[in-house]
């Protein structure tokens, strides 16, 4: 028994190998999206697509790591932004992942792991029949010889995947005049975790995982950035320092404000510092300090748009929105309504409960989803809206948006379908709320069949 649940254990392994994590939230904020994608713009031109085509997403994991999981996204984690000691380290993974991307190695690996699953389940047979024969021993020697086949058969194959994106990343950088120095401290950094936990650097560890060895990559990859004309291109300096800064606001966001009061200190008085030690003290409800950290931001700087919104987020969440409507205004003309901004500045308009403010608030949140319809808090905050004008159709439809968002088919699929009741047949809003309802069936009937 022990044998098959082995075998069992694999096979399921190998079926989850290209499916991201779904536990895992997804951070939203205007100023590391902005950042991460004039990161990004620079490869994926470089790569051959228009900038904007990659996106960036920030997953809340603190484990190393990034992935990409079918289309055009990148996923990284936050424990790999707060490893990073730099921007020319994160393009570095940025190049990378793109190489899966530009690879198909999404729709490659499902190859890879049918191929291992043939093999699994033919030693499976053949072993069952040797054992129905009578020779048990043999039966259970060509189930653990096919499970160790089909194990080295994806194991190769995935290593092989890597080393195929470690290359176009080399080529992305180089054509982008990007240095490659940061991608080499960051497998260095990689390497010495490695050795910190004991993972062994021979020849023969190297067979029994995903990834080429650490080292390897390093000694194979150095050739190439070293011989390359961009070497010894100084990273951007702008795109460092803004780097610095959602490292910062990050940690201070994700830590607990003991541990940001501790690698920030009151008497560090640098942008970063202040960014950080503002989160730590609105988390721990001591709003003055959190108002006095972005007071002293401001004077730095009274027209970034990032202190504003951040002094609007702090007075808005501590119960003061009519003074959180100036900053966010503000910070929101700034940015060009970037939607994570003018969603918060409509939650505050909604937050003052003044009628009078609604009207704007719609304004506001409808240019939101228009440019971002990936915006559950502002499909949430419009519904609040249409409702209050007992728009109850649009309401619904606004929900439903929401829902389908938050993973909640069965409650999309109700809004859905008391919205389309409402609203005028053949209508944009009326076909939306028809496409939510499928849908949402579609996601329920999948969750069905898996039960």
């Amino acid at each position: 028994m022990r044998i098959f649940a082995r075998i069992i254990a694999f096979m399921a392994a190998l079926s989850l190998a290209a499916t991201p994590a779904t536990a895992q939230s997804i951070l939203r904020d205007a100023e590391s999206e902005a950042l991460f994608q004039d990161m990004i713009d620079p490869l994926a031109e470089a790569a051959g697509l228009q900038p904007g085509a990659v996106e960036i997403v920030l997953i809340n994991d603190p484990s190393i790591n990034a992935f990409v999981a079918g289309g055009q996204r990148i996923y990284i984690h936050s424990g790999l932004i707060n490893a990073a000691d730099s921007a020319n380290q994160v393009q570095g993974v940025m190049a990378h992942e793109l190489g899966h991307i530009m690879g198909g190695h999404i729709i490659s690996t499902r190859d890879g792991i049918s191929k291992a699953s043939n093999i699994t389940i033919l030693s499976m047979l053949l072993g069952a029949a040797a054992a129905l024969a009578g020779s048990g021993e043999a039966g259970m020697g060509m189930m653990m010889m096919g499970q160790q086949a089909a194990m080295g058969s994806f194991l190769a194959f995935s290593r092989t995947q890597e080393a195929s994106a470690d290359a176009a990343g080399a080529e992305y950088l180089s054509k982008a005049h990007i240095t490659g120095k940061g991608s080499l401290e960051f497998f260095k950094k990689l390497q010495n975790r490695e050795f910190r936990y004991g993972y062994s650097q021979n020849d023969e560890a190297g067979f029994a995982r995903t990834h080429p060895l650490s080292g390897d990559r390093i000694t194979r990859l150095r050739q190439d950035y070293e011989k390359d004309p961009a070497w010894n291109t100084a990273p951007d300096p702008d795109l460092q320092r803004r780097f610095e800064r959602i490292k910062a606001k990050l940690y201070g966001y994700l830590a607990e404000p003991s541990a940001t009061l501790r690698s920030y200190p009151e008497y560090m008085d640098s942008v970063p510092a202040r960014y950080a030690r503002a989160y730590a003290y609105h988390k721990d409800a001591q709003i003055d300090k959190a108002l006095a950290e972005t007071k002293a931001l401001l004077q730095k700087n009274p027209d970034d748009p990032y202190f504003l919104e951040l002094e609007g987020q702090v007075l808005l969440e501590s119960g003061r929105p009519k003074e959180a409507l100036a900053p966010l205004r503000e910070a929101t003309h700034l940015t060009g309504n970037t939607p994570l901004i003018a969603s918060t500045f409509g939650h505050a308009l909604i937050a003052t409960e003044d009628r009078a403010n609604f009207s704007e608030a719609e304004q506001v949140l409808r240019a939101a989803v228009a440019r971002d319809r990936e915006n559950p808090f502002a499909w949430y905050q419009l519904g609040i809206v249409y409702a209050s004008e007992g728009d109850m159709p649009r309401a619904r439809l606004a929900s439903a948006e929401q829902q389908i968002m938050s993973n909640r088919p069965a409650q999309a699929l109700q809004s859905a379908e008391v919205a389309e009741q409402g609203l005028p047949t053949g209508s944009p809003d009326w076909l939306r709320a028809q496409d939510i309802a499928m849908q949402a069936r579609a996601e329920l009937e999948q969750r069905s069949k898996r039960k």
